[in-house]
């Protein structure tokens, strides 16, 4: 497998109790910062530019299955209970500051 390449879930929001885009990746830092960089028609109209969720998978098929069992769910419930204050886990998982 290729270094850069491993499948995620993640879940995209512009604030608390704002606006969702949940998506698959195969490579969430990267993927994130172009939401950050409103580098989609999506991003930069609601500015969803901050990562509140995220789950890692072993495979894209097992990714993409759970996107959508998300996206039928309650993803306010997901967030919540793994990220109560929403707050931006991108800096977490660059190791940076923003």
């Amino acid at each position: 497998m290729r270094p850069d390449f491993q499948p995620a879930v993640y879940i995209m929001t512009n604030r608390k109790d704002g606006v969702i885009y949940t998506g698959v990746t195969s490579n969430l830092i990267a993927r994130a910062w172009q939401h950050r960089q409103k580098q989609s028609g999506f991003s930069a109209r609601y500015r969803c530019d901050k990562l509140v969720w995220f789950e890692l998978h072993g495979d894209m098929y097992s990714a993409i299955d759970r996107e959508k069992q998300i996206k039928a769910g309650s993803r306010i419930a997901l967030i919540e209970a793994e990220n109560s204050e929403w707050r931006d886990l991108y800096p977490e998982l660059t190791g940076s500051s923003g």
